[in-house]
C-alpha cells in the first residue's frame, strides 16, 4: 500500500507546528525526520529505528503491556516509573517489610526480588502489511462481513509472517482501518526488582498533585532482565542471567533548558484525536460524569479506610491510585475540552471537510458521514451510559462483584464448552483469588457495594436495569450480601467452587452475592451488550471512512498521524512553559526546593523522609545539581498519554534526560484534541533519579553500572561520585 499521507489538522500556532502527534518509528524518514531536525535533533530516522542494526527502539521496551520502560546498562538495568511497578512493590511489601513506606534497594543480584508475570517486550520489526490484511474485502460487504474476514486476514498474516520461534507476530489497525501493520516482539518473563525509593519520593503529592503542574514527584523504579543462557526470553530461573541488550540508554547530567529538543519513546495507549463533534459532546455531557459520580464515591470510601487503618493502607494503596488517576483524569479531560472549545473547533473542522467533499465531488463517497453520526450518537447514548455505569461498578470498583462476575463467566464456560473446560478455568481462579483476596477488606468493599448499587439503581435508565432493581433497599441488599456471601473470604470462595461443575453451579446460584452479579449480567448481555455493540459496529465502519476523507481532501501541508493503539511511537517537541489562566505562567522546570516547600510532616501525600532532608539542607547534591539547585520534574511539548508512563524522554543526541510520568490537568484532553497552548508532559529529571539512588539510597553499584555522559560538554565522561 501507498504510505499514508500525513497530515495534522488541529494546529493553527506556527510555533508549535512541528509538534503534536504520535508517529510510527519506522516511518519517520522524510518530513518528521526534516521536523526532528528543525526543532533541534542531531540523530538521524536511523538511529532511531534500524532493523539490520542496533537503534534506539531496541531499548525501549514495553513494560508489563501497559508502561514504557528503558534499559540504562548492558547488564539488563531497566528504568520505568513508580507507578507502573507499584503493584510489584506492593506485593512485596508487609506490615515488617514495608517496601512502599521505606523503599528497596537491592546491593548486588541475588537481592533482586522476581516478579511473576510481569513482562519486557522488545519491538523487532515492523512492516506494513495492509494489501494481505484487506485482500479479498470489498466495500459492497456489510461491515460485519468486512471484519470477519480482515480477522481471518490478520490471524493468516501473523501465523506466516517469518520469525524466530522464541518470537511473536502481533497485527495492528491504524488510521481506523485503513493501514495495518505487523509488529514482530520478544518478550522476557523474568523482571526482577531491583530499587524504589519510598512513596513518599516516588508518590509525592499523590492525588492532589496527580495531573498537576507544578510537580515534585520521583515517580520511577529499577528493575532487571533476566535471559536464559543465550540472552534469550525464558521464564524465571535461578539459572538466567542479566539480559544484555542490543542497545541501552546512556544518560546525561547537562540536564534541560528552555526550547531544549526532547523525545519520548514509548508505547501510548489510546487516543481518538478524529472523533466527530457529536462525540466529543457525549464524552463531555454523558460519559465522564457517569464514570466520574461512580469513582467519587468508590474513593471516598476507601480513602477514609486508608487514612484510619495502615493495613488497609497498603492493601488498597495500588487499588486506590488507579481508581484515582483517571479519575481525576476525566475531570481534567472535561474541563480542557470545554476550555479549548474542542467541540466547536470540530464543527469548523466538519465544515471545511464537508466544503471540500462538495467540492471534488464526492458526496456518494462522503456525503452522508456526519449526519450519520448524528444519528448512531443519538441512538448509542443511552446504551453507552448504561455499559459505562456496568463496567465502573461491577468490573472497576466494587471487588464482590468483581469476583462474582468472573465466577459467572465460570458458569458461561460450562454451559459452552462443557466439565473440562469448567475445570481449568475453576482451578485458574481459585488459584488467582489467592493473591486477590491478600489485599481484600470486607468491610471498606461492602461500604463501596452500598455506595455505588445505590447510583446505579438510580442512575442506569429504568428499562436497563434488571427487575430484581425494581424498589432496591441497598442498605439490606448490602447487609444480605456481606453477611451470607461466600465471596466475602477466600476460604469460603474455594469451599463454594468445590465439587463438579452442577455442585458448584446450583451452590453459586444460592449465594446472595452471586445472585446481584447474575442478575446485573444478565439484564447487560441482555438488554445493553447487543444493540450498543450493533450500533458501535456501523459507528467503527463510519469511521474508517470519516478516516479516509481526511487523509484524501487535506491538503498537503496539513499533518495526520494515527491514534495511539498500544504500539511503539515517537513524539517529539521542546522543554516549554505554558499560560494556564490569565496572568499565569508555569515555568518548565521545579527543584527540591519545591519538595521542603509543599512538606507537611506525617501527611499521607506531602511528607519527607529525614534523609532527604537531611541532604536538602546540606545541599548534598554530587554531580547531579544545577547552579547548585537539585531539579526534579520539567514539561515539555510532546504529546503523551497513558502507556507512556515510564517513556524515556531522549535529547538531541539520544542520551537519557528524563522520565515520562504524566500530563498537566489542563492538558489531558488531548486524547481527543491537542492544544498546543496548553498540552504539556511532565517528566522526573533523570539527574534527580542518579541523587536519589546515588545520595539518598546509596545504591552505587547501580550508579556505577550506567553511562553518564555530558553532550552538552562534548560528551566528556561525568566526574567520579562526591
Amino acid at each position: 500500500m501507498k504510505l499514508l499521507r500525513v497530515l495534522f489538522i488541529f494546529l493553527s500556532v506556527p510555533l508549535f507546528a512541528q509538534q503534536g502527534g504520535m508517529w510510527i518509528p519506522s516511518l519517520l524518514e522524510g518530513m518528521n525526520e526534516s521536523e526532528m531536525k528543525n526543532l533541534g535533533m542531531k540523530m538521524s530516522a536511523q538511529d532511531i529505528y534500524d532493523v539490520n542494526n542496533a537503534s534506539l527502539k531496541d531499548a525501549v521496551p514495553h513494560f508489563n503491556g501497559g508502561c514504557t520502560s528503558e534499559v540504562i546498562s548492558n547488564q539488563g538495568l531497566l528504568l520505568t516509573n513508580h507507578h507502573c511497578g507499584y503493584s510489584q512493590i506492593q506485593s512485596h511489601s508487609t506490615l515488617e517489610n514495608d517496601y512502599l513506606e521505606n523503599g528497596f534497594w537491592a546491593m548486588n543480584l541475588k537481592e533482586e526480588l522476581p516478579n511473576p508475570g510481569v513482562t519486557a517486550t522488545f519491538i523487532i520489526k515492523i512492516e506494513d502489511v495492509t494489501t494481505q490484511v484487506m485482500n479479498g474485502v470489498t466495500e459492497s460487504m456489510p461491515e460485519a462481513d468486512k471484519q470477519k474476514k480482515i480477522e481471518e486476514n490478520i490471524a493468516q498474516v501473523s501465523q506466516s509472517f517469518p520469525k524466530e520461534a522464541w518470537q511473536e507476530n502481533r497485527v495492528r489497525t491504524f488510521f481506523e482501518g485503513n493501514q495495518y501493520m505487523l509488529f514482530v516482539v520478544e518478550t522476557f518473563k523474568d523482571v526482577r526488582l531491583v530499587g524504589t525509593p519510598p512513596s513518599s519520593i516516588g508518590k509525592f503529592g499523590s492525588d492532589t498533585d496527580n495531573w498537576i503542574w507544578p510537580r515534585h514527584t520521583g515517580d520511577f523504579a529499577l528493575f532487571r532482565i533476566y535471559a536464559d543462557k543465550n540472552n534469550r526470553p525464558a521464564e524465571y530461573s535461578e539459572d538466567n542471567v542479566p539480559y544484555t541488550p542490543k542497545h541501552f540508554l546512556p544518560i546525561s547530567l547537562d540536564g534541560v533548558a528552555e526550547n531544549d529538543f526532547t523525545m519520548v519513546f514509548g508505547f501510548p495507549g489510546t487516543t481518538d484525536e478524529y472523533l466527530p463533534s457529536v462525540a466529543i459532546e457525549q464524552i463531555i455531557n454523558t460519559v465522564n460524569p457517569a464514570r466520574i459520580a461512580i469513582r467519587d464515591a468508590a474513593l471516598a470510601v476507601q480513602d477514609k479506610y486508608m487514612r484510619a487503618d495502615p493495613q488497609i493502607k497498603i492493601q488498597y494503596a495500588s487499588k486506590f491510585a488507579r481508581i484515582a488517576n483517571y479519575w481525576k483524569k476525566w475531570q481534567g479531560e472535561t474541563l480542557g475540552l470545554t476550555k479549548s472549545n474542542a467541540v466547536g473547533i470540530k464543527q469548523k473542522q466538519e465544515k471545511a471537510l464537508t466544503n471540500q467533499i462538495n467540492k471534488k465531488g464526492k458526496q456518494n463517497e462522503y456525503g452522508n458521514l456526519l449526519p450519520q453520526f448524528e444519528k448512531y450518537y443519538a441512538e448509542i447514548e443511552p446504551y453507552t451510559l448504561a455499559r459505562e455505569y456496568f463496567f465502573e461498578t461491577v468490573l472497576r470498583n466494587v471487588e464482590l462483584l468483581r469476583t462474582g462476575f468472573q465466577a459467572y463467566q465460570l458458569t458461561q464456560v460450562y454451559d459452552a464448552r462443557g466439565a473440562q473446560s469448567f475445570e481449568d478455568r475453576r482451578n485458574n481462579m481459585v488459584e488467582r483469588m489467592s493473591g486477590h483476596y491478600k489485599d481484600y477488606s470486607a468491610k471498606v468493599d461492602k461500604e463501596v457495594f452500598e455506595a455505588l448499587i445505590a447510583i446505579y439503581a438510580d442512575k442506569v435508565p429504568q428499562e436497563f436495569l434488571p427487575a430484581s432493581f425494581n424498589n432496591i433497599d441497598s442498605k439490606a441488599l448490602t447487609e444480605e450480601v456481606y453477611s451470607k456471601s461466600a465471596f466475602v473470604d477466600y476460604d469460603s470462595l474455594k469451599k463454594l467452587l468445590e465439587g463438579d461443575a452442577e455442585t458448584v453451579i446450583s451452590n453459586l446460584n444460592n449465594d446472595p452475592g452471586f445472585k446481584v452479579v447474575k442478575d446485573m449480567a444478565e439484564a447487560y448481555f441482555e438488554k445493553i451488550a447487543p444493540k450498543y455493540e450493533e450500533i458501535q459496529l456501523n459507528i467503527t465502519g463510519l469511521q474508517r471512512d470519516y478516516m479516509k476523507a481526511l487523509i484524501e481532501l487535506s491538503p498537503k501541508e496539513d499533518r495526520i498521524f494515527p491514534n495511539a493503539n498500544g504500539t511503539l511511537r515517537v513524539t517529539y517537541g521542546k522543554v516549554a512553559g505554558y499560560s494556564p489562566a490569565d496572568a499565569v505562567y508555569y515555568e518548565p522546570v521545579t527543584h527540591l526546593e519545591g519538595v521542603m516547600q509543599k512538606y507537611i510532616p506525617g501527611d499521607y501525600e506531602f511528607d519527607v523522609p529525614q534523609k532527604l532532608i537531611d541532604l536538602y539542607e546540606a545541599k548534598d547534591y554530587g554531580q547531579y545539581a544545577e547552579n547548585g539547585k537539585m531539579p526534579v520534574n520539567f514539561i515539555g511539548t510532546n504529546h503523551t498519554t497513558g502507556g507512556n508512563s515510564g517513556s524515556p524522554a531522549i535529547d538531541a543526541h539520544g542520551n537519557l534526560i528524563g522520565l515520562n510520568f504524566d500530563r498537566v490537568w489542563e492538558g489531558t484532553m488531548s486524547d481527543y484534541y491537542y492544544d498546543p497552548s496548553l498540552s504539556r508532559n511532565i517528566m522526573v529529571d533523570i539527574r534527580y533519579v542518579l541523587f536519589i539512588v546515588d545520595k539518598y539510597a546509596g545504591a552505587t553499584n547501580l550508579i556505577d553500572e550506567m553511562k553518564l555522559v555530558h553532550p552538552k560538554k562534548g560528551n566528556k565522561k561525568s566526574k567520579k561520585r562526591k
